[in-house]
């Protein structure tokens, strides 16, 4: 499952438009919201702004791409400069001191853009054809992921991954980050996805092997609190949805531009 609670793209979207400010660097204590007393903004305007706001264009196979040059690939380069100088800053400060720096991303729109499903599909999520564009494993890389994940084991920070794709998207999940140039402890120990049949342990709270009642927010969260177990500091917790972030612990978040869906 792609999300574990995902709310149809452009409904959401309509609620936020013009007041979503992408690439702060950090979640705002409350996230977004979709709720408001205003007139929404117009459907039909916000999807060319939309495909403005990306720069999208099929290419020859009939896929949508980002545009290099778009606004969104320059929201990207400004937020991912910041976190490598963070990044840096975090790994000098943590050498030969106490737990070892990380950084957890998440997959779905923070390395992987789905920007040709969500054009082909009008912003409108199912199940089923979620699942087979993931099996596919053919999504391109959001713009300078792959080389923010290197800067980072470059630097000594281990790299972890916080899914939410289920466990049994895991090979394709791995096929595609190889593809796109993502190398980088795309093992079980490192990269977390949902596992709804045999859930870990540390989230007892929420999950059972008989009943599944994580939140977003719950389920990334105890994720990065087990790492934080395992000896690691979080300095940098990468999403594109702001469930993604909420939680804690992670010293620093980064919010990646996405106003294609909203997932609370």
């Amino acid at each position: 499952m792609r999300k574990s609670i995902r709310v149809a793209g452009i409904a959401a979207a309509c609620a936020l438009a013009g007041g979503a400010v992408y690439g702060t660097g950090a979640a705002s204590a409350g996230g977004e919201s979709a709720s408001t007393t205003a007139e929404p903004h117009n459907i039909g305007l916000l999807t060319t702004e939309i495909t403005s706001y990306y720069g999208a264009t099929q290419d020859s196979a009939g896929v949508w791409q980002a545009s290099a040059d778009s606004q969104y690939a320059q929201d990207l380069a400004r937020i991912e400069a910041g976190a490598k100088r963070q990044i840096a800053k975090a790994a000098r400060q943590h050498h030969g001191k106490g737990d070892k720096p990380a950084v957890v991303f998440d997959i779905d729109d923070t390395l992987l853009l789905s920007l040709d499903y969500e054009k082909k599909t009008n912003y409108v999520y199912n199940d089923a054809s979620w699942k087979e564009y993931v099996a596919k494993a053919n999504r391109p890389a959001v713009f300078g992921t792959p080389a923010l994940i290197d800067y980072a084991q470059s630097k000594g920070v281990e790299v972890f991954y916080n899914s939410g794709l289920g466990e049994t998207q895991r090979a394709a999940a791995v096929e595609n980050l190889k593809k796109v140039g993502i190398d980088v402890n795309l093992d079980a120990g490192h990269m977390f996805l949902k596992d709804k049949a045999n859930p870990p342990a540390y989230l007892s709270g929420c999950a059972t092997a008989s009943a599944w009642n994580c939140t977003t927010v719950q389920y990334k969260s105890g994720t990065r609190k087990h790492i934080e177990s395992l000896g690691y500091d979080i300095v940098g917790n990468f999403g594109d949805q702001f469930s993604d972030l909420e939680g804690g612990y992670a010293n620093k978040t980064y919010k990646f531009p996405n106003p294609t869906y909203y997932v609370s």
